[in-house]
């Protein structure tokens, strides 16, 4: 069922080493792979057939799903069109994912669109991984778009990770917040070569005491360039953050856009930016302790990512 390259994909992208306990859904080249549901979580097919509906019963505690993307077909651009309800009181780990292996010319691309549904009271923890490998020359494109919707009192914490090998991507998020509705989203992204990566991002604090602390971490080696915007809107009494930055190295180009718009006079909402390099006291402290310029900068990057 699984290939080499599909057990090195689901490795790097969901830490799976084969097929997953519990729920999931693996699709790969357009196609279904594998599925498994639970006596919680139901996986269906959607009525355009181009994407799933997972359905999570309210009270679900401690159970997870796993729906790890495969992409490996020369010249395939793949879409698909998720949607996951969550119910009430349920505490889930849904871990996606897309992974490319390119061996020849021609390019390959995937576009995930997930919609959450989150109802009252929920808590969703949110673990998505992009990565390319492969000895291919074909550019590898990921296009993901994330939507949440989240009512009175549910939590999502949302690690959203690209570390290497992708030479495009161009990700969407918008979310938008009920009362009491908490949100942590934390983006991770590393290019090198010649790669680019854009992150938009759309958050609005619609209930009274929502919050949101959207965090985005970048390293940009050789000629890459990435573009970081967010718009963190607030329609009600709320607190709202945005923290960016990045590290440059070699030419590496970065844009960062945080922007706050309070619409109600008891918001609070707070930014911090930064980009620059690495410091010299950080590799110095790190070398004297025996590592090589190289070990040490790695060792920096992967604190930073963390």
């Amino acid at each position: 069922m699984l290939d080499a390259t599909d057990k090195q994909i689901l490795k790097e992208v969901a830490d799976l080493e084969g097929i997953p306990k519990g729920a999931y859904n693996i699709r790969k080249n357009g196609k279904l792979l594998g599925r498994e549901v639970s006596a919680n979580i139901n996986i269906t097919t959607n009525e355009k057939g181009d994407g799933i509906i997972i359905d999570i019963k309210p009270g679900t505690k401690n159970e997870s799903v796993h729906i790890p993307v495969i992409l490996s077909q020369a010249g395939l651009h793949d879409t698909v069109y998720n949607t996951f309800i969550i119910g009430e009181d349920a505490d889930v780990t849904i871990v996606a994912g897309c992974g490319i292996h390119c061996g020849g010319k021609e390019s390959e691309g995937h576009s995930g669109i997930h919609e959450f549904q989150i109802k009252k009271g929920a808590r969703v923890r949110y673990v998505e991984k992009h990565v390319a490998i492969g000895d291919g020359t074909g550019r590898r494109i990921l296009n993901p778009t994330t939507k949440v919707f989240m009512e009175e009192n549910a939590y999502a914490e949302m690690e959203l990770t690209q570390l290497g090998g992708v030479d495009e991507a161009r990700r969407v998020n918008e979310a938008v917040l009920g009362a009491g509705a908490a949100l942590l989203m934390t983006e991770r992204v590393m290019t090198e070569k010649d790669q680019m990566a854009e992150s938009k991002n759309d958050i609005a604090l619609a209930g009274t005491d929502s919050k949101a602390n959207v965090i985005s971490r970048s390293v940009l080696k050789n000629d890459s360039v990435q573009d970081f915007y967010v718009n963190l809107t607030a329609k009600a009494k709320c607190y709202g953050h945005i923290e960016c930055d990045a590290i440059i190295m070699d030419n590496g180009k970065n844009q960062t856009v945080p922007a706050l718009r309070a619409l109600h006079p008891d918001a609070e909402m707070t930014h911090e930016a930064s980009i620059g390099k690495i410091a010299n006291d950080q590799l110095m402290k790190l070398m004297s302790l025996g590592l090589d310029y190289d070990a040490a900068v790695n060792r920096i990057i992967q604190g930073f990512l963390r």
